[in-house]
């Protein structure tokens, strides 16, 4: 019984096994495991030492769980953003079959460059345009 009270306490305090893994190992109790480590010398030390730890993988475990959840967050935000943006265009586009100088010019807006002087959007003439497409549009 000595050597296995020895393997006990080198199992709790070196191997930093918790009782329930060293109860299982042995195929003992965990109370009969407990009850001997608490014997020791050394058990305050190690249940503080174990409880600091503890207390270090949790602070890790919520952190990762704020990120994971800020991340989703965004995803979710992006996602609602985007699905806004294309009612909006899909309302622009649908209320007739024109559309006005404004909304043409934000669908095309690679092609229009503001002027600040005369405080409009003028066409980029390096582009080739149809008759249709206007010079210019005015700010609004």
């Amino acid at each position: 019984m000595k050597i296995s009270k020895e393997n006990i306490i080198n199992l709790f305090y070196i191997e930093h096994l918790k009782v329930n893994e060293i109860a299982q190992q042995l195929s003992v109790s965990s109370a009969y495991i407990t009850k001997i480590i608490k014997q020791d010398t050394r058990y305050l030390k190690e249940k503080e030492y174990r409880k600091a730890l503890s207390k270090a993988k949790r602070k890790i475990s919520q952190n990762n769980f704020i990120k994971a959840k800020r991340e989703k967050k965004r995803i979710e935000d992006n996602y609602m953003i985007l699905q806004k943006q294309h009612r909006q265009a899909s309302k622009e586009l649908s209320k007739s079959g024109h559309l006005t100088n404004e909304n043409f010019r934000k669908w095309n807006a690679s092609a229009y460059k503001y002027n600040p002087s005369k405080r409009r959007y003028e066409f980029d003439n390096k582009l080739v345009k149809s008759y249709a497409i206007p010079k210019y549009i005015k700010e609004r």
